[in-house]
């Protein structure tokens, strides 16, 4: 009889975790300064569509540095050229610090052979690396 219930409870809770789709495009802005993450950071998406950026999604870092869903909900990831444009210059001045860095553009493909795009961030005021997370 137990071994019934948890069977049950099992096939409850993964078929829960099936149920829910996650965002298929996620960001995180790492302060290398510090160490900490970089809330509130404004991050704007964008697609390319004949020759022209067309934003179709905007957010704020949380307080672990991190946007969980850019892309627009409840629509399917679209292969195609992508833009993430962080807007660091807007985030140090609320810092009161300089930076040489007004806005940090990353342009990626998106060839819908991942479920899952990631981007980092790993931010200081005269400098910043990027690369293609998990």
């Amino acid at each position: 009889m137990y071994k019934n219930l948890f069977t049950i409870a099992a096939l409850s809770a993964s078929s829960s975790l099936f149920a829910a789709t996650p965002n298929p495009l996620s960001v995180h802005v790492l302060n290398q300064q510090n160490g900490l993450p970089a809330a509130d950071v404004t991050v704007v998406l964008a697609t390319q569509q004949k020759n022209q950026w067309v934003e179709i999604n905007q957010a704020k870092t949380d307080q672990n540095g991190r946007i969980t869903a850019l892309y627009p909900t409840q629509q399917p990831l679209k292969p195609g050229i992508y833009k993430v444009t962080f807007k660091t210059g807007d985030w140090y001045k609320a810092q009161k610090q300089n930076s040489f860095f007004p806005e940090i553009p990353v342009i990626f493909e998106v060839d819908a052979t991942l479920p899952h795009y990631h981007i980092p961030l790993l931010l200081n005021p005269y400098g910043y690396s990027t690369y293609r997370g998990s």
